[in-house]
């Protein structure tokens, strides 16, 4: 039996991503107004109870994201930020909030391979953009280097920044798979950690893609790929 079971391996982060993302609503079954209560089924139904009884007020919008690959079909507030959508709407609680503007890093997520600041963006304006957050790279065998070495080398403390320099540095892998550390301070500087793990980030990055470059480099030697 492992002496420390609330140790995070891979493969432990990995199932609870997985279960987390089988959990997702892809679409809504009841539509309700977030002033008054009432509930439908139509979104159609939503706007003419609007136009009636909020006459004046901003009424919800359909939306159609696209989040770790499937499409999710969903009656949102105007007004909500796709931080707030992934994580009440869609059950992804990777995505932290902790200034809520968009100065800490704790939010990101990856849209069209850039790093974004979720709680900065209005979910409405994400409707044909790719988005990826913790969840869904917890789930792919190719980044278990990347958080099995960010596990080793201690580079998460309270673990509440974790997830946003865990995909900033995803999104840098993927832009530069073998980068320096000055590039990967670069890339994680607006990132911020109040417990002070910074030099440990460096150290895990180097160390992830240095293990994916060989497996790479061993898998094409055995013609895997």
């Amino acid at each position: 039996m492992d002496a420390n079971p609330a140790r995070v391996t891979f493969e432990s982060a990995s199932a609870r991503a997985a279960g987390i993302l089988a959990a997702m609503p892809l679409e809504q079954k009841i539509v309700k107004c977030p002033l008054c209560g009432w509930q439908g089924f139509r979104h159609a139904d939503l706007i003419e109870h609007f136009t009636l009884e909020h006459p004046g007020c901003a009424a919800p919008v359909r939306v159609t994201l696209d989040v770790n690959g499937k499409l999710c079909e969903l009656v949102i507030e105007p007004q909500m930020t796709l931080k707030e959508v992934l994580q009440f709407r869609l059950g992804l609680t990777g995505a932290k909030e902790m200034c809520n503007r968009g100065a800490c890093g704790s939010c990101t997520v990856i849209m069209d391979g850039r790093p974004a600041l979720s709680c900065n963006v209005l979910a409405s304006e994400c409707e044909g953009k790719r988005i990826e957050t913790v969840e869904g790279i917890a789930v792919i065998p190719k980044w278990k280097p990347l958080i099995d070495a960010y596990c080793k080398w201690d580079a998460m403390q309270c673990g509440y920044c974790t997830p946003g320099f865990l995909v900033a540095a995803k999104a840098l892998i993927d832009r530069n798979p073998s980068p320096a550390v000055d590039e990967i301070n670069a890339a994680l500087s607006g990132n911020i950690c109040i417990c002070g793990t910074y030099p440990r980030h460096a150290q895990a990055i180097i160390e992830a893609v240095e293990f994916m470059a060989a497996e790479y480099a061993g898998a094409s030697e055995r013609g895997d790929g």
